[in-house]
């Protein structure tokens, strides 16, 4: 039966004579003094750490989350110390004690405790799957068997950061005109259900008949009612349902292809799914991943069912002994561009570089894409925005034109 760890907070010095402390999980304090001293630490102070009372730490929603920036920060740093001749262990240690985010400290933690057992770093992180992507995890593998680990990170590190910048151009792309939605919304709520009533009144007190547009507009008035919080009910049960099951193959088979074919963001998600795809692969085929493997990875990274079948098609292809570009030929989701560069690459020897380069020219497009609609979207969403609020208070002050004729 396994003996439970415990938690212990130490001070330590390290080869230079400087101060370092931290907390590491141990059996007892001497299999903690052991694994100190096998870093390389003289260790100063040891002490049980604490867990009742107020130094309880308290764990916020989220606060163990693990995103994209925290693995890419993450895998800089570790290549970083990895290139300078640092150990795996010692790097670990540090990453786990200066990032900033509590889950990935624990996980990263938990694989140093795997690697000093003798477990190979890359299948330390393949018990976390939740947090260290197959991409990564297949990545390092292939960089351990090379011999070439640091140069493997690096690149993990460059596939992080222009995956996270990616999805930060598409983000500031689309903030605006959510924003402008959300505020329409809200305005045309607000007039529907606290200023038309306040008109209905004064018209009723005036009598007469009111115009046609100002029926309307009572009218709907009357139904935010009841209209007002069935709807916010049910936008919060969509929301929660979506979270569950967009994930879900048979919804993905549906609504992938339905993206592609949207007249203004259809090529924006075409090029990103695109851009995925060159960069993912060009990054594994570079760390020497083999093909097969590397394409059953990238299948499940460019985020649409539409592409990741096409891979598919194409990793059956290579298993048969047929070229990479053949079957990318059928699938019209592949520009004509794509597919004879690929074509050129695989006959020169030189995929990875011209994945490189596809990855990068629609990483590019992307930007410009973004960067147009949003020029688009701006005028647009001003000009309905606009002409909702006016044409409203328009149709409330055509009754007060006929207020004269209704006091005579």
């Amino acid at each position: 039966m396994a003996t439970a760890t415990k938690t212990f907070e130490y001070s330590v010095r390290d080869r230079q004579g400087k101060l370092v402390s931290g907390r590491l999980d141990a059996q007892n304090e001497a299999a903690l003094v052991r694994k100190l001293r096998g870093m390389g630490y003289a260790p100063v102070s040891i002490r049980e750490s604490g867990g009742g009372g107020l130094k309880r730490e308290i764990t916020l929603p989220g606060s163990g989350r693990v995103s994209l920036k925290d693995l890419t920060i993450m895998s800089r740093q570790f290549a970083t110390m990895v290139s300078s001749g640092l150990s795996l262990l010692r790097a670990l240690t540090i990453l786990s004690e200066q990032t900033e985010s509590r889950g990935l400290a624990k996980v990263l933690g938990e694989v140093r405790n795997e690697v000093e057992g003798g477990v190979a770093l890359s299948n330390a992180m393949a018990k976390h799957p939740l947090v260290f992507p197959p991409l990564m995890i297949n990545m390092c593998r292939a960089g351990e068997v090379g011999g070439f680990l640091e140069s493997t990170l690096l690149q993990v590190a460059d596939n992080f950061e222009a995956e996270s910048k990616l999805r930060g151009k598409i983000k500031s792309g689309m903030t605006y005109p959510v924003v402008v939605l959300i505020m329409a919304v809200l305005a045309v709520a607000g007039m529907l259900i606290f200023i038309v009533p306040i008109f209905k009144k004064m018209f009723e007190d005036l009598g007469g008949d009111l115009p046609a547009p100002t029926k309307v507009l009572v009218f709907l008035s009357e139904q935010m009612k009841w209209v007002g919080p069935l709807t916010l009910v049910s936008l919060i049960v969509f929301a929660v349902v979506w979270s569950k099951v967009r994930h879900k193959a048979g919804v993905r088979d549906v609504v992938d292809p339905v993206k592609f074919k949207l007249p203004v963001f259809g090529p924006l998600f075409q090029k990103v799914a695109l851009s995925r795809f060159a960069r993912n692969l060009g990054a594994m085929t570079r760390a020497g991943v083999p093909i097969l493997q590397a394409l059953d990875i990238v299948a499940d990274t460019t985020g649409n069912v539409v592409v990741a079948k096409a891979v598919h098609d194409v990793q059956n292809s290579v298993r048969s002994g047929e070229s990479l570009t053949g079957p990318l030929e059928r699938h019209k989701v592949f520009p004509p561009m794509v597919v004879q560069m690929l074509a050129v690459g695989e006959d020169t020897g030189a995929l990875d570089t011209m994945l490189y380069k596809i990855g990068e020219f629609y990483d590019s497009e992307v930007e410009a894409t973004t960067e147009s609609l949003t020029a688009l979207m701006e005028p647009l969403m001003i000009a309905i925005l606009g002409g909702i609020v006016g044409g409203m208070i328009i149709a409330l002050y055509m009754p007060i034109f006929k207020i004269f004729e209704l006091i005579k």
